[in-house]
C-alpha cells in the first residue's frame, strides 16, 4: 500500500468524521555497527569505552541478552538482515573479497527497504553495503531511494579506499570523492536525512564501517594505511573508533528529538557480527569468523516510545533476521510468507511470553568447517569432525561439553541441523561465496 492510500483510509471518506491528523505508520532507523564487542557497550558492561548515546537506546528501550547475528562474518549477516530469511538461500554464506565481482544479492530477492519503499516510506542506507560491487546488485537495486558509502567490507577511514588501493565511496551509483573521516561522513549524512525527511514516513539505514579494521581513530588524517599497516591498531583506537560511532549515533537521535519524531520511530541498534581482535565479547568464548558464541552472540536495543517499554532487559532469542520481520510488521506491511524470522515486537510489548527458538549456523571454507544449532538453552556444535554440546543457561562460555552426558539433545539437535541442511538443498542458489 502507497502512502497516499493509507492516508486516504486513515483519514476516512468525505462526510465521515476524521482526526486532525491522521495516524501515519512509524519511521525506523536501524543501527548497525561492524565487528563490535558484545561487552563494548556500556549497557553491557564496557569500562574504558563511554557510549551514552547508545547506552540511551537501553534505557528508554529495551536491551536483548540472546541476540545473535545471523552469520560470524558480514556479508551473510547483512543478506538476512534485509531479507529477513537465511543467507544461505541466496548462497552468501560468506564475505566478499575486496574487488570480488560477480557476487552478490540479486535484485529479485525482496529486501525491507524495498517493501517499505512499495508501502510510501522513503528509503536511504548510508555506509556500508557489502552485498555486491556491481550495480546490479546495488543498494539502489534493492528499493534504497538513496545510498551513500561503501559498497565493499572495508576502507580506509580518511582516503575511502580499500586495501587493494581501490578507491571505494559511491553516492547512489556514482564514485565520489569527500572529504572526512569516514564514521562523521556517514553520521553527517544520516542527520540530514531525516532532517529532510521530517514529515515521514522513512526507513534509515546506518551501517557504520566501525570498528572494522584499519583501526583508525577519529582525528588523524594523516594515518594512512596501506597493505602493511592495514591491521595494525590498539585497544585505545579502537575505544574512540567506538565513542565516535557512538557520538554519530547521537547526532541521529537528536534529529528525531527536534523534528518531534522520537515517539512514532523505532529504532533498532545491533551488530554484524562478533567482534574481533581489539573487542571484548565476555563472557562468551572466541570471536569473529567462529560459531562459538564470541562469533555470533551481538549486543542488540530496540526503542520505540509509543509502543515498546523503557528500560527493560529481555532474554528472549533473537536473530538478525527477526528484526526484519519486526520492521514490516511495525509498518503495518503483511508477512511475506517465505520470511524465516520471527516477528520480535509482541514478546518485546509484554502481549506474549519469550518463546524458545532454534537457530543454525554452518562454516564451509577449507580452513574452517563448523556448524552449530541453538534450540532452548542447548547449542550443539560441529567443530570438524567433533560433536560438542552446551548447556548456555550454565555454561555461557562453552567450556563443558555434555555430548556424552545428554546423547538424545544431541541426537535431537543434529538431526535438526541435518533436516535445515535438506530444506535448504532442495533449492540451492546458483552461486554460492564459501
Amino acid at each position: 500500500m502507497h502512502r497516499r492510500d493509507f492516508l486516504k483510509i486513515a483519514g476516512g471518506a468525505a462526510g465521515m468524521a476524521c482526526p486532525a491528523r491522521a495516524a501515519q505508520p512509524p519511521n525506523v532507523v536501524v543501527f548497525l555497527s561492524d565487528d563490535l564487542g558484545f561487552a563494548d557497550l556500556g549497557c553491557y558492561g564496557v569500562r574504558d569505552i563511554r557510549t551514552p548515546h547508545i547506552d540511551s537506546l537501553a534505557r528508554e528501550g529495551v536491551r536483548f541478552t540472546q541476540c545473535y547475528s545471523n552469520g560470524p562474518v558480514c556479508t551473510p549477516t547483512r543478506a538476512a538482515l534485509m531479507t529477513g530469511r537465511y543467507q544461505q538461500r541466496f548462497g552468501l554464506e560468506w564475505a566478499l573479497g575486496p574487488g570480488q565481482k560477480g557476487y552478490g544479492l540479486e535484485p529479485h530477492n525482496p529486501t525491507i527497504a524495498r517493501r517499505l519503499k512499495e508501502a510510501g516510506y522513503r528509503t536511504a542506507l548510508f555506509g556500508k553495503w557489502h552485498l555486491g560491487y556491481e550495480p546490479e546488485y546495488g543498494p539502489n537495486r534493492h528499493g534504497f531511494d538513496e545510498f551513500f558509502g561503501l559498497l565493499s567490507g572495508n576502507i580506509d577511514f580518511y582516503s575511502h579506499r580499500e586495501i587493494n588501493g581501490e578507491p571505494d565511496l559511491y553516492e547512489n551509483t556514482t564514485p565520489v570523492e569527500r572529504p572526512g573521516y569516514m564514521t562523521e561522513l556517514i553520521a553527517g549524512r544520516a542527520e540530514q536525512f531525516v532532517d529532510r525527511n521530517a514529515r515521514g514516513p522513512f526507513f534509515l539505514y546506518v551501517a557504520f564501517n566501525a570498528v572494522h579494521w584499519p583501526f583508525q581513530a577519529p582525528g588523524r588524517p594523516g594515518d594512512a594505511r596501506s597493505r602493511a599497516t592495514w591491521f595494525q591498531g590498539s585497544r585505545a583506537d579502537y575505544a574512540r573508533m567506538v565513542e565516535s560511532m557512538d557520538a554519530g549515533v547521537g547526532r541521529v537521535l537528536g534529529a528525531l528529538d527536534r523534528r518531534g519524531l522520537k515517539r512514532n520511530t523505532l529504532v533498532i541498534f545491533t551488530n554484524d557480527n562478533g567482534g574481533e581482535r581489539l573487542s571484548s565479547n565476555l563472557p562468551h568464548f572466541h570471536h569473529k569468523a567462529t560459531l562459538w558464541e564470541g562469533g555470533i552472540r551481538v549486543p542488540a536495543l530496540a526503542r520505540w516510545p509509543g509502543r515498546l517499554p523503557a528500560g527493560q532487559t529481555t532474554p528472549q532469542c533473537a536473530i538478525s533476521m527477526d528484526f526484519s520481520a519486526s520492521i514490516l510488521s511495525a509498518a503495518g506491511v503483511p508477512r511475506p510468507p517465505e520470511l524465516d524470522g520471527m516477528d520480535l515486537l509482541p514478546v518485546l510489548e509484554g502481549k506474549q511470553p519469550v518463546t524458545d527458538r532454534t537457530f543454525f549456523w554452518r562454516i564451509q571454507r577449507a580452513d574452517r568447517r563448523q556448524k552449530a544449532v541453538r534450540q532452548g538453552n542447548w547449542k550443539y556444535v560441529r567443530d570438524g569432525s567433533i560433536d560438542l554440546l552446551f548447556d548456555l543457561a550454565r555454561d555461557p562460555a562453552e567450556r563443558s561439553t555434555l555430548a556424552y552426558r545428554q546423547p538424545e539433545v544431541l541426537a535431537r539437535l543434529r538431526s535438526a541441523l541435518e533436516e535445515w541442511e535438506k530444506e535448504l538443498a532442495r533449492n540451492p542458489p546458483p552461486r554460492q561465496i564459501l
